[in-house]
Order: C-alpha cells, then sequence, then structure tokens
C-alpha cells in the first residue's frame, strides 16, 4: 500500500496550555496510521498580544477575559493538570502565577 501524505497546519501560542493538550491529542491519533507521511507546519498566534512584559498574574487574567471566579479557575487547572498528565505532559500551575 502507498504512504499517504498530509500536511497539517497548527496554528497555536506557546502560553495556551489547551494548545499542548491538542497537539498531544493529535500525536496518539496519527500514531495509529503507520501508512501515513504527516508535515506539521507551525504558525505562532499570540492569545493576547497587548500583554505586557511583565505579564499578569493567571487568575486576574482569566477572570477578566472569561470572567471565571476564582473557584472556577482552580477547577479549569485542576482539569488541565490531569489531562496533561494522562497525555505525558506536566503543568506547573501555582497560586502566584
Amino acid at each position: 500500500m502507498a504512504t499517504k501524505s498530509l500536511q497539517i497546519d497548527i496554528v497555536s501560542d506557546v502560553m495556551c496550555p489547551w494548545c499542548i493538550v491538542g497537539y498531544r491529542r493529535l500525536e496518539q491519533a496519527l500514531s495509529q496510521f503507520d501508512d501515513l507521511d504527516v508535515t506539521l507546519q507551525w504558525h505562532p498566534f499570540e492569545l493576547n498580544p497587548a500583554m505586557g512584559p511583565d505579564g499578569q498574574h493567571l487568575g486576574e487574567h482569566i477572570a477578566e477575559k472569561y470572567g471565571s471566579t476564582p473557584e472556577q479557575s482552580a477547577q479549569n487547572r485542576q482539569r488541565l493538570t490531569q489531562m496533561g498528565a494522562d497525555l505525558g505532559f506536566t503543568f506547573n500551575f501555582s497560586d502566584s502565577s
């Protein structure tokens, strides 16, 4: 059987935790296809291009951007931490970030 080629364009912000989750899931999916020659083309994207060089406290940023309460933000970080662990990636969220 002939090898099939596929190019995937990935638009990603290196600070976005969901981007690594999506990438790891893509890797898992692609590992199911032995006869597929995949080329990944990465494209940068800034989720918040107006962010200053000193950054912003994560909880404050999430509250401003999405209207999340501190409890919702903590639940989301816990969910992301578990998803990351399931995919072999360690998130290092902290209360001070």
